[in-house]
């Protein structure tokens, strides 16, 4: 059974995903709060598997609420909700632990299927909208020594894993692309991320251009 807290200002949205959710059968609501500062009291006193957690709210912002959940410790997954004129709050949020986005915007139907799939540990950005955010906020660095080395420890097979994670690759486009099964394909991310020190895909996201494994379009550096 999924736990899933609810974190938004607006009663009527709240309301509604609360209700969505509860009409699950493999999910249940461990809470809601209507503030920052309430959600993250909340979150570390019950423990979800996922947050939706809303980008701009009383009290505490989402991405402040975001980095204090994460720095305590807690291991649930963080989906922002948010809206295309919020752009500018993405990368802050992702830089803060976000593991995805959902926008305001997504039909009912799709929330239950996005909130398993953030469960799961995949991303529920769409590689489209992955690329404009990351190219869109984020300048490439010059190289950086401590970076790495601090990435120096990864096989071939990782970095090109992590390079197709940077361009929104699924795990079955990887599978196929690599010619690796899917469980393959998961075990090669999984011990990728833990080597990266992220949390999850999207962070894997970030680093790559950071560190410039690949450059704005995806192209991988040279």
């Amino acid at each position: 059974m999924l736990k899933v807290f609810v974190a938004e200002d607006e009663a009527l949205v709240r309301g509604g995903l609360c209700a969505l959710l509860e009409l699950e059968p493999d999910m249940e609501l461990a809470g809601e709060a209507s503030d920052g500062a309430a959600a993250v009291e909340g979150v570390l006193r019950t423990h979800p598997d996922v947050v939706l957690m809303d980008v701009q709210m009383p009290v505490l912002d989402g991405i402040e609420a975001t980095r204090r959940i994460l720095a305590a410790g807690s291991r649930a997954r963080i989906v922002m909700v948010t809206t295309f004129d919020q752009d500018e709050y993405v990368y802050r949020a992702l830089r803060a632990g976000a593991s995805g986005f959902l926008l305001k915007a997504l039909a009912p139907e799709r929330l239950a299927a996005a909130v398993r799939t953030i469960a799961s540990g995949e991303s529920v950005l769409d590689p489209v909208l992955t690329r404009r955010l990351i190219e869109e906020y984020l300048v490439r660095p010059a190289p950086d020594e401590q970076l790495g080395q601090r990435f120096s420890d990864l096989t071939e097979r990782e970095r090109e894993v992590w390079r197709l994670l940077a361009q929104g690759k699924s795990n079955a486009e990887m599978g196929n692309e690599l010619f690796l099964s899917d469980a393959t394909v998961k075990s090669h991310v999984t011990r990728l991320l833990s080597k990266l020190g992220v949390r999850s895909r999207v962070g894997a996201v970030v680093l790559a251009y950071e560190s410039g494994l690949v450059r704005p379009g995806g192209r991988a550096a040279g």
